[in-house]
């Protein structure tokens, strides 16, 4: 990597919200010393971990997304809660969200999913041999509707932008790495 030639100056936080804070940092540019504000957002880890049926189907999750105003299939996923371990949110939010469970959950990968502005990490999950168990738990502010994919479907469902979440995409991206041996 590297080195850097910024220096942070200050950091001040600006405003909280549910899922996200608002920091203003001011950096000086050491080789011309000008000085420079940059906002960051502070968001909390996440899993997205993608659920292999026992028949091989994958399956998804469709709800309604604000940020586009319409819907979109993903895989299950959410917010890392505080000192829980990737996989164990990874778990939980698979069965919360689609009542599916798996005795085989391997780490495919993690990202940043925006380093200019952010500073948390997204863990990709494989969950294989997946058996429903039980129904959903949804939070009283969630309505999904789990389908089931064949594997050989996601790319169209990429291209007409059923899904199109970039973190989901990274995922299947990381899965066909691990396929693949890379």
């Amino acid at each position: 990597m590297p080195d850097s030639n910024w220096t942070l100056l200050k950091s001040l936080p600006h405003s909280e919200h549910r899922i996200l804070r608002v920091r203003h940092d001011r950096y000086r540019f050491e080789p011309t010393g000008a000085e420079k504000d940059f906002v960051v957002l502070e968001f909390p880890d996440w899993v997205n971990i993608i659920p292999i049926a026992e028949d091989g189907r994958v399956v998804l999750i469709g709800q309604y997304r604000h940020g586009l105003m319409a819907s979109t299939w993903e895989v299950p996923g959410g917010v890392i809660d505080p000192g829980e371990e990737p996989r164990h949110a990874a778990v939980r939010e698979l069965q919360e969200e689609t009542g599916y469970e798996s005795e085989n959950i391997k780490l495919l990968g993690r990202v940043s999913p925006n380093p200019a502005i952010q500073g948390n990490w997204s863990y990709s999950f494989l969950a294989e041999g997946c058996k429903l168990a039980g129904p959903c738990n949804l939070d009283p502010f969630e309505d999904i509707e789990v389908k089931l994919f064949a594997l050989d479907e996601i790319p169209s469902l990429i291209k007409r932008e059923e899904i199109c979440n970039s973190m989901v995409i990274n995922a299947f991206a990381l899965l066909r790495n691990h396929r693949e041996g890379l």
